[in-house]
């Protein structure tokens, strides 16, 4: 893996650079909220709302923006999100954002919906920190089928998600004609040729080596072509799983088990009082429920309602060193996103992936040390300059604390 940064010195540069590579459908699925997009800007806006302030004359030479999550070291408190559409912006993505992930220590959640099977993913990256994400199905004989197959690759961290009863309203889908199953229509057809070289790379190099993408990693009775008139997977009735669906999960599953997709403080101290690992504070990107919230700004009353002896992980809309010192100081364990490692997948693959990686422990190395910071713990709220009423009030600073 080289050490290039492919012109891009910020996380929006490589999304700008994926946008000119990839057919639009391809690029709006991955990039687009739910309906007005409300939430989606939301989630930017939470983070860009929260000012923080500089601090002076500290000797800073020996800062370190190491964590550790479930025991184990990572290079930063950032992670990977599940995202199954990794193999779209370059062939074998999902294997690339892994290996990307291990070669800068950081988790990495395999998509259920990668094209790539997670036996292929953990040959190549599995000496690293990876971890699996699974929808629930009320076919408990399929569910367990399925969790069982996770176990015997070697994953110890599974996570649930639980945002999705019923399918999204993603208009722009609609309108680019990108559906599942996925049907070349004229609309459709005209935006592939536009973009030949990623025709060539990676649909072509998929065809020819895999065939028609295929969801490869559910139970063999669901697995069907994603041009298949019918897709059996979309058939699993997911609007009626409850919490027992979860602990049936739980009772089977030895390592850590997190729930992804909650809104709720109130969620998350069921999710705890169940006896989960831990939950990660979610919209999807924007891309279930719009006008939802930002997971940043539920975080603080979510870290009060669970204690500090809980893991809560957040997810969407991260984009800047900063934004992960932010989410940190308000409580979180991990930041987690999926687009910039996608973003970097479509325009140099595994490499590509890697300097989103590089650009976010970049950025937050640097913030620490203007922020006069050394070390993760350091982190609080006291960081932040006239923050909204949602944020804790900061710590009050007396003279010895200041020396």
């Amino acid at each position: 893996m080289t050490n290039a940064n492919f012109g891009a010195y910020n996380i929006e540069d490589l999304r700008q650079k994926a946008k000119q590579r990839v057919p639009k459908g391809v690029f709006d699925y991955v990039d687009g909220g739910a309906e007005d997009g409300i939430a989606l800007k939301n989630n930017r806006d939470a983070y860009k709302q929260l000012k923080i302030k500089n601090r002076v004359l500290v000797d800073v030479s020996k800062r370190s923006i190491e964590t550790t999550i479930f025991g184990k070291k990572a290079a930063m408190p950032y992670g990977i999100s599940p995202t199954g559409t990794a193999g779209l912006m370059s062939f074998g993505g999902e294997a690339g954002v892994a290996v990307a992930a291990t070669k800068m220590r950081v988790p990495c959640t395999i998509a259920l919906n990668a094209q790539t099977a997670m036996e292929e993913i953990w040959d190549v990256a599995g000496d690293g920190n990876l971890w699996f994400q699974v929808y629930m199905w009320p076919d408990n004989d399929l569910s367990m089928m399925q969790i069982n197959r996770i176990k015997s690759v070697g994953f110890e961290t599974l996570i649930i998600t639980v945002d999705g009863p019923v399918g999204s309203n993603r208009e722009y889908n609609k309108k680019n004609g990108f559906s599942m199953p996925l049907k070349y229509s004229p609309t459709l057809f005209a935006q592939l040729l536009a973009r030949p070289g990623w025709l060539i790379r990676v649909l072509g190099q998929h065809y020819v080596k895999r065939g028609a993408p295929t969801m490869v990693n559910y139970p063999e009775e669901l697995i069907s072509r994603i041009t298949d008139p019918m897709l059996k997977h979309m058939h699993t009735k997911t609007d009626n799983l409850t919490w027992d669906h979860v602990m049936r999960i739980r009772d089977n599953w030895p390592g850590n088990l997190l729930i992804k997709g909650l809104h709720s403080a109130e969620d998350a101290l069921i999710a705890k009082e169940k006896g989960l690992d831990g939950v990660v504070l979610s919209n999807h990107g924007g891309r279930y429920v719009d006008c939802a919230p930002a997971p940043l700004q539920l975080l603080p009353e979510t870290r009060t309602a669970v204690g500090n002896d809980f893991t809560v992980i957040i997810d969407s809309g991260a984009r800047r060193g900063s934004d992960l010192v932010k989410a940190m100081a308000l409580g979180a364990d991990l930041v987690m996103s999926g687009r910039p490692t996608l973003w970097g997948a479509a325009v140099a693959g595994a490499e590509g992936s890697f300097r989103a990686l590089e650009i976010f422990y970049d950025e937050m190395d640097r913030v620490m040390a203007q922020l006069g910071l050394n070390s993760v713990a350091d982190i609080g709220p006291e960081i932040f300059w006239n923050p909204p009423d949602w944020v804790p009030q900061r710590q009050q600073i007396t003279r010895a604390a200041a020396e």
